[in-house]
Order: structure tokens, then C-alpha cells, then sequence
């Protein structure tokens, strides 16, 4: 690791002017992600602004009865606040199936959405990874890739984001509240992360010394229908291989509204609109869940050790809303077969 500078900040523009001060330097908090690849010389700040002292850490329900939930609150407490649990299942669902306790007691909302690849060939600084070296060549494409994306991939990249948290952020039609040196802005959550196209080592939309602040959930989304599916080769502490978050609202056994986001598949959470627009109004039936499966699965590209993963997409998508439907009244018999 090397050395760097480090100051606590106790205000937000205090905390963005100290970033902006230096070219390298990182905001930290839980420093569950950033520390590591510190640790591995993947990621070199000279500087380290501390924010835990800002005031982020509330969940607060809005005057238009969204929610707003601050960036320092950590996995844990929003997993098991009572009004996540109550209206937004799918989130505290999905952050449960993430990592261990231990982390979730550390890592904050905000920094989640932060979290780099866990890409074998990003943390190994022997072979060439455009992501950590920008022109260098991805390793992955002609290497082991079974965890790698299958969607929305380039000739420069195949990684995957790796949080459980950010699918259902993006099923959830969440937005990032962000402060700056420009000021404030918010970002929809389906704009925030970028496909990796030619700059893959860029995550994201965020500018330097940009401050996530807080995330805010619209009101009365997808309350009851929901469902989180998250398949990996153990049953804990390990990352998607593919993952899913279902969302439904029902009129008896009609498709009112759905929302389905992928994780494990792609550079960000992946969400088809246009392919949703296929199940609303129709009944709820497995050839339909499987009809849709297909169509969000249609651009998928594999790359040799990763190509099962199609299938399996196809596969959880159809599982998951299934298992979303559980709560409703009027089931349809062949929805056990699928």
C-alpha cells in the first residue's frame, strides 16, 4: 500500500473542496471495497477525505412519501429499517443476500453503488486489464471468464458489477442525490453506471469529487409482488453468478406493472424496458415469463466458459417471478412448472 494524506471532513462542501484539491484523491467511509484495493496496489490514492462525520446517515421518508436513504446509513440498518422492510422489500431483500454480516455492518449505501469488478484479471496487476490499465487488453475475453458478463459487453470488457444492493436500486427506479463542485444534481439510477463501450474503467457518471449524498425511492413501488433470487456457487458470502430482481403488481391474476433488473450479467444492473412493456397487461403465466426471458435475453453473448450463463438468466428470470407472485391470491397452476 502506499502512503497518503488523510483528513476528516465535517461538511459536505468541506468534503467535496478537499477531494477536488488533489487529482487522486478518494472519499472513504466503510472502505470495504476501497481498502482492498488499496491494500493491492489496484487503487493509489495520495489523498483520503473521511466522511463519516458528515450528516448522511438517516433514512427519512419524503414529504411525497418516497424515501430518502442517506448515504452513510450502512447495509445493515437499511436492510432492517422498518419502513425498507415494510415498502420496499425487494431492497432489503436483496442486501441480505449480499456479502457477510460483518460487511454489511460497514459498508454505506452510498459506497455500495461505488463497488469496482470483482473481475479475477482486475485484481491480479500481472496481466493486462483495460479497467485498471486503460489500452492494455482484457484478459477475460480470451481467458477463464465464467463469472464475466454476458450483456452489454465490448471488445475492451467483459466485467460484471458485482453488488446485489444496485439490482434492485434499479428495479426500485431509484435516484442518486449527488453535491459537487457544480453543486447539487440528481442522477436516475438507470443513468448512473455505464456499460463499459471504449472507457471501461470508468464506472460511472460521476465527476471527480462528486458526493453521493443521499438515494431516494419513489413512493408506492412495487410493495408486495417481489422477489429477490440470487444464484452463486455458495450459498453465502460469495457474488451472483446470476441474480434477480422481480417486481410485480397485480390485478388479480392480470400484470398491472413489472420491473426486472439483472445482476451478474453486465458492466451495471440490467434492466429491459421495452421487454416489460411485452407482460403488462397480460395474465401471469410461465410462457409468458419465459417469453420474456428470451426477449431479455436475445443480445446475449457468451464467451466460452461464461455461455451457460444465457440459459440460466433465462432460467432465474422465469423463477423469480414465479416466486414474486406468491403473494397473490390467484396463482395459475402451470406457473410450478416453470
Amino acid at each position: 500500500m502506499n502512503s497518503f494524506s488523510y483528513h476528516r471532513a465535517a461538511h459536505p462542501v468541506e468534503a467535496v473542496k478537499d477531494v477536488n484539491n488533489q487529482s487522486d484523491a478518494k472519499f472513504v467511509a466503510g472502505g470495504t471495497n476501497l481498502f482492498d484495493l488499496m491494500k493491492l496496489n489496484i487503487e493509489k490514492p495520495s489523498h483520503l477525505t473521511d466522511i463519516n462525520r458528515l450528516d448522511l446517515g438517516k433514512i427519512e421518508v419524503l414529504p411525497n412519501n418516497g424515501l430518502r436513504l442517506g448515504a452513510l446509513v450502512t447495509n445493515a440498518a437499511t436492510a432492517w429499517n422498518k419502513d425498507v422492510e415494510e415498502n420496499y422489500p425487494l431492497l432489503s431483500q436483496a442486501i441480505l443476500a449480499g456479502a457477510s454480516p460483518q460487511l454489511r455492518n460497514m459498508a454505506t449505501n452510498g459506497g455500495n453503488t461505488l463497488q469496482r469488478t470483482r473481475c479475477y484479471y482486475f485484481y491480479d496487476l500481472a496481466t493486462p486489464c483495460n479497467k485498471r490499465e486503460p489500452g492494455t487488453g482484457c484478459s477475460a475475453i480470451n481467458g477463464f471468464n465464467r463469472i464475466h458478463a454476458i450483456l452489454g459487453t465490448s471488445e475492451t470488457c467483459i466485467a460484471t458489477h458485482p453488488s446485489d444492493m444496485c439490482v434492485a436500486l434499479m428495479a426500485l427506479d431509484a435516484k442518486v442525490n449527488v453535491t459537487g463542485v457544480n453543486g447539487e444534481r440528481t442522477i436516475d439510477f438507470a443513468d448512473f453506471h455505464r456499460l463499459p463501450g471504449d472507457t471501461p474503467h470508468l464506472d460511472n457518471h460521476l465527476e471527480h469529487g462528486d458526493l453521493i449524498t443521499s438515494i431516494d425511492l419513489p413512493a408506492d413501488h412495487f410493495k408486495t409482488n417481489v422477489a429477490y433470487l440470487k444464484l452463486r456457487d455458495r450459498q453465502s458470502y460469495a457474488f451472483a453468478l446470476v441474480s434477480v430482481a422481480a417486481a410485480l403488481k397485480m390485478e388479480g391474476n392480470v400484470i398491472q406493472d413489472v420491473s426486472v433488473a439483472l445482476g451478474g450479467v453486465a458492466h451495471k444492473p440490467w434492466r429491459d424496458r421495452q421487454a416489460e412493456e411485452q407482460l403488462k397487461g397480460q395474465s401471469a403465466t410461465a410462457a409468458g415469463f419465459r417469453e420474456f426471458a428470451e426477449t431479455v435475453l436475445s443480445g446475449a453473448r457468451g464467451f466460452g466458459h461464461n455461455t451457460f450463463k444465457i440459459e440460466l438468466a433465462k432460467r432465474a428470470i422465469v423463477r423469480a417471478l414465479t416466486m414474486a407472485l406468491k403473494n397473490e391470491s390467484t396463482i395459475l397452476s402451470d406457473l410450478s412448472k416453470a
